[in-house]
């Protein structure tokens, strides 16, 4: 698998083949997508729709975006977040974290979460959090399979949706 950042014109645009596969991928999740609710219809996700959702993640310069790619193709994607709104939240956050679909169940998304915790203790970082909505089960199953421990239920800070926080420890190397 190779993480790398999302590429952007000189424009801060998504170049138009990348917009193709990150739609597609976007749209493989359904299940997500309608529980989300981050898109009006689960299933007619547009690329203009995505465009604008990654556009408006990126206002905040403490967010990455990252590409996983495995055999040259598109097979997840990573938005993380150096630091939290919060001052008393001294962890770096993973934001998203979705695996196309029709290959989960074959290691990416394990992969692709241990490259991310991989980057964070590179730079530092002592531990990591994340949120899961609540309805979400197969992701928290997910999450607390890799060793991430429930430590608050709250709102989303963005839409006010119930969720579970999540925190991981990030042993040295």
């Amino acid at each position: 698998m190779i993480l790398t950042p999302l590429p952007l014109t000189p424009d801060r645009d998504i170049p138009a083949p990348l917009l193709t596969e990150l739609t597609a991928l976007y749209a493989t999740d359904r299940e997500f997508q309608a529980l989300s609710g981050d898109f009006p219809d689960p299933d007619d996700i547009r690329p203009e729709q995505v465009a604008t959702a990654l556009a408006d993640e990126l206002t905040n310069p403490d967010v990455e975006v990252l590409l996983a790619r495995s055999e040259g193709r598109l097979t997840g994607i990573a938005i993380t977040l150096a630091r939290h709104p919060d001052p008393a939240d001294p962890d770096p956050w993973i934001g998203l974290l979705m695996v196309d679909t029709s290959v989960r169940r074959q290691g990416h998304g394990r992969r692709l979460a241990s490259r991310l915790e991989d980057r964070f203790r590179a730079a530092g970082r002592t531990a990591v959090r994340l949120a899961v909505l609540d309805g979400n089960d197969r992701a928290l199953a997910f999450w607390t399979s890799l060793g991430y421990e429930p430590i608050a239920h709250r709102p989303d800070r963005e839409r006010g949706r119930p969720c579970t926080v999540l925190r991981k420890p990030l042993a040295a190397g």
